[in-house]
Order: C-alpha cells, then sequence, then structure tokens
C-alpha cells in the first residue's frame, strides 16, 4: 500500500474516530431540553446538570479527532482540503460558530443563578449540537455525490446546490443517528430518571435513524455505489442496538451504537476511494487520492510523526474515559 493511500485511510480513521466520539455528546446536546424537563424546577436543572456532566470531562477531548482530522488532510491532501473548505465555506462557517457558541455555553451556563440565563445558554447548546450533526450529514453526503469541480480545482456549486435532496436526507441520517448514539450514551452514564427518560427516548428514535440509515445507504449504493460490507454492518449494528436497549443492555447497545457510526462512516470513505472529491462537470476533472496527494517527503514525515504522537493521543483519551467512567446521578450535581 502506497503512502497517499495510507494516509487516505488514516483520514477515514480520524473522521470515523471524530464521529463516533462527538457523535454521542452532539446527541445529548441536542436532547439536554428533553431529558430534563422533570415539573420541579429544582429536579429539572439537577437533571440538565446529570446531562451536561456526563459529557462535560470528554466533549472537548473528542473535537481533537476535527482539529486532528482536518490537519491530516491540509498536509497529506492539501489539494482535497483547498477544494473542500473553499466549496463548503459557508456550511463549514456555520460548523465552526456553532462549536464555538456551544463550548462557550457549557463554560458559562451556571456562572448566574437565572433561569432565563441557563435557557438562553441551554438553546445555545442545542443550537450548537444540531447544526454540526446536520451539516456534517450534508458535507459528507456532497462530497460522495460530488460537486461543480472545475479543472482548476475551485468548487463551484452554490449553497442552494449543496443542500439537494440526497444531502439533506444524510443530514437526516446523521442527526437522528447522532440522538439515538447520545441516548444510548446517557443511558449508560447516568442514573435515575435521566437514565430512564434516556432509555425510553432511544426506544423512541431508534426505528427513525435505522430508517434514515438504511435509506440513505440504499441511495448511496444505488447512485453512487458504495462497499456493501460495512453498509451492512452498521444498519445490522443499529438493529442490534434498539435490541439490546429494549433488553436494558446498555453497554452493549451502546457499543452497537459506536459501531453502526464508524460503519456509517467507513462506507463513506470506501465508496469514495480511489476519488476523494468527484466533479459533476466532468469525471476527468475528479480529485482523486494519486492526484491530491502530497509529495513522498511531506507524507513519510507525517507517517514518523503519526506513528509517534497518534497512539499516545489515544492512549491519553482512553485514560480519561476510564477515569470518568462512574455514572453521574442527582446526588453528584447537589
Amino acid at each position: 500500500m502506497d503512502l497517499p493511500t495510507v494516509w487516505f485511510v488514516a483520514i477515514a480513521v480520524l473522521w470515523t474516530g471524530y464521529f463516533v466520539l462527538e457523535g454521542f455528546d452532539f446527541g445529548v446536546g441536542m436532547l439536554l431540553p428533553v431529558l430534563g424537563r422533570d415539573a420541579d424546577p429544582a429536579h429539572r436543572e439537577s437533571d440538565r446538570r446529570v446531562v451536561i456532566n456526563a459529557i462535560g470531562p470528554v466533549w472537548d477531548g473528542n473535537e481533537v479527532w476535527l482539529i486532528t482530522a482536518v490537519g491530516a488532510m491540509f498536509a497529506a491532501f492539501p489539494a482535497w482540503y483547498a477544494a473542500t473548505l473553499s466549496g463548503f465555506y459557508l456550511p463549514l462557517l456555520l460548523v465552526i460558530l456553532a462549536l464555538i457558541g456551544r463550548g462557550v455555553a457549557f463554560e458559562y451556563r451556571g456562572k448566574v443563578d437565572d433561569p432565563r440565563w441557563r435557557a438562553r445558554w441551554d438553546a445555545a447548546i442545542v443550537t450548537g449540537s444540531v447544526v454540526p450533526a446536520f451539516i456534517w450529514g450534508v458535507v459528507f453526503a456532497n462530497i460522495v455525490r460530488g460537486v461543480e469541480l472545475g479543472p482548476d480545482g475551485v468548487v463551484t456549486s452554490s449553497l442552494v446546490d449543496l443542500l439537494n435532496p440526497y444531502a439533506l436526507l444524510g443530514g437526516i441520517t446523521t442527526v437522528t443517528l447522532f440522538v439515538l448514539h447520545g441516548a444510548v450514551f446517557l443511558a449508560l452514564k447516568t442514573d435515575g430518571p435521566v437514565r430512564h427518560r434516556s432509555r425510553a427516548m432511544a426506544r423512541r428514535t431508534g426505528p427513525v435513524a435505522l430508517v434514515a440509515l438504511a435509506g440513505f445507504l440504499l441511495w448511496t449504493a444505488d447512485q453512487h455505489g458504495v462497499l456493501v460490507i460495512p453498509a451492512a454492518v452498521s444498519v445490522a449494528a443499529l438493529l442490534a442496538a434498539l435490541v439490546l436497549v429494549f433488553r436494558r443492555r446498555e453497554g452493549w447497545s451502546f457499543a452497537a451504537t459506536a459501531v453502526a457510526v464508524a460503519a456509517f462512516t467507513a462506507a463513506i470513505f470506501g465508496s469514495l476511494f480511489p476519488v476523494v472529491l468527484p466533479s459533476l462537470v466532468d469525471p476527468a476533472f475528479d480529485l482523486t487520492v494519486a492526484g491530491a496527494a502530497s509529495g513522498p517527503y511531506t507524507l513519510g514525515v507525517l507517517s514518523w510523526v503519526g506513528a509517534v504522537f497518534l497512539p499516545l493521543v489515544i492512549a491519553y483519551q482512553a485514560w480519561s474515559y476510564w477515569v470518568f467512567r462512574r455514572r453521574v446521578t442527582r446526588a453528584h450535581v447537589g
């Protein structure tokens, strides 16, 4: 396997890690007002703090995977990086603004003891979770479908072009998939009323996520081609997660939703190779793995850097998850 192919696989792995880890805390953020809805205002606030504290120690670490994935694209495939970030400028700008607002909301929500203050920051958390979850689905669906890419490597697709039915289904798929992933995570990570509501939410949203996922993968296979094995694994894992939720096996259910998200991402990247960005103008203008890659020296240096530092990052993040592995309850938040 040559170095450009190795780095295409590495970038796919980084995006997979991002969607698996950030996916559940996007889902948690979207579910914040739904799961923290107790009639008693004091219990309502306690439950919302339980929801936030469940991802409090890990949400910012999860975003490191996005930085690493984009950085790897910049270094290993500069032409792919340039075309993607310029062609999806407005959607990606909205993602950045949403992530900034979400991060600020986590930090500032508890600074003032005022229900209206907290409600505004809760809305920022929800918005900062829904917007990226939806836009990532739209962006990657368009990357699979193709964009108006000219011979100069410039994307001329407008925002209206990007919001085509296939891409919108991709956005719905990622939103519903992340909501289910987040609900199962909360059922695993919390106890008390939030755990019971999370389990019930997973049972309600699971069938919707399954239909959206299966529909998107079937459309992809019919129009653009998709790797059958990861697509089948994704659907089967999501179906298994639903069965396990009904059996109250939260740990195995979370593992199944993680496999579903990972296999979904693998199916997307597998359907691209050896093209990284198809052109709707002329297939001759497609950006390929070989054509968009950096030189051998750059890829060689990147390989040594990645081999040294990536295991350290993974080990540290695994350690942090282990340290904060216990369930969060109302008693923990006071």
